[in-house]
């Protein structure tokens, strides 16, 4: 098997489960040697979702990956400068690759959902920010300083499509849109290094939370904009698993032209179709693109995604237009 990957050190952050794991698990498989981080070390027997550090290291080293599991608070600068001076350390000051993943939101998302922002509690800033994106800086921060000296590296933070338009709360899409804007910005610094800075937007995940929520909570609502939808389980059929993240950041770190991308924001699916690769189960994923997709979402234009053909695709200027504030 190909490991194209092989020699290089890389920090995913937040992989416990979901997206973070799944990028995990095709670094390790591409060669890697993979520190993971999360505060789980082993998974509680009264969560129903599970995951934990300890499982993921697992399932990477049985896949032949080797991996170095973390425990840390990325709420706690101090443990984040742990991470990063164990990891010099042990690799003789070398980071190829970091990935911004780690996150804490989700369960107070859950709970003030349909809660105008002057209805919910005032750090609920803080809960979405602090790890979703003032961590993303510092860790990038840390990982720069490793990076400049090899000038060599790439850094991704995982987004979504919600910087430009309203999609839970107000501050969720404030920092999803401001880690867009800190990898088109720290790109600009890091150019003259040969080190390269991107956003990831994957489209629909089948994450454990979302297969947790299809089987016990299929009138989930998920708000979309001045509207919600139920969590409808056809719309996850076509949907991305969690280790297409990876295989879009293993293509990333591979391509000897990285450069010419650094600054910008790609969806996995577009991704998928330029490097050539599918998703681990044999398919291709829908593309957040494809405007039968995108019709999909609104109750008001459901009906209209069946009249229109999958080679349709919406422009990237035009998603670009729908977040512009002039």
């Amino acid at each position: 098997m190909s490991k194209p990957l092989s020699g290089k050190v890389c920090i995913v952050t937040g992989a416990t489960r979901g997206i973070g794991k799944g990028i995990a698990l095709q670094l390790g498989e591409a060669g890697a040697t993979v520190y993971i981080t999360g505060r789980t070390l082993t998974s509680p027997k009264d969560d129903p979702v599970g995951g934990s550090l300890t499982e993921t290291a697992k399932e990477i080293e049985t896949r032949g990956g080797k991996c170095i599991p973390v425990q840390c608070d990325h709420s706690k600068d101090s443990d984040v400068e742990e991470l990063f001076s164990r990891v010099a350390k042990e690799q003789d000051g070398r980071l190829d690759v970091l990935v911004n993943n780690a996150y804490s939101a989700v369960k107070a998302l859950s709970d003030n959902f349909n809660k105008p922002f002057w209805e919910q509690p005032i750090t609920m800033w803080d809960t979405v920010n602090n790890v979703g994106l003032r961590n993303h800086y510092i860790c990038s921060v840390h990982a720069a300083r490793l990076m400049t000296a090899w000038k060599s590296g790439l850094i991704v933070n995982i987004s979504s499509a919600a910087g430009l338009k309203y999609t839970f709360n107000v501050p969720y899409g404030i920092g999803k849109e401001a880690n867009d804007r800190m990898a088109a910005d720290c790109a600009v610094e890091l150019r003259k290094m040969d080190v390269a800075f991107v956003s990831l937007w994957p489209g629909l995940v089948r994450t454990e939370q979302v297969l947790h929520l299809l089987t016990t909570k299929g009138d989930e609502t998920i708000s979309t904009s001045e509207e919600t939808m139920k969590l409808d389980p056809s719309m996850f059929e076509n949907a991305e698993t969690t280790e297409y993240s990876g295989k879009a950041i293993v293509a990333l770190a591979t391509d000897s032209n990285i450069m010419k991308k650094s600054g910008r924001v790609f969806f996995t699916a577009d991704l998928g179709y330029e490097y050539g690769f599918k998703d681990i189960n044999g398919k291709v994923p829908v593309n957040p693109r494809q405007l039968n997709n995108a019709l999909q979402f609104f109750p008001k234009t459901k009906w209209m995604a069946k009249f229109v053909p999958n080679f349709v695709y919406i422009p990237k200027w035009v998603m670009a237009a729908a977040g512009n504030k002039f």
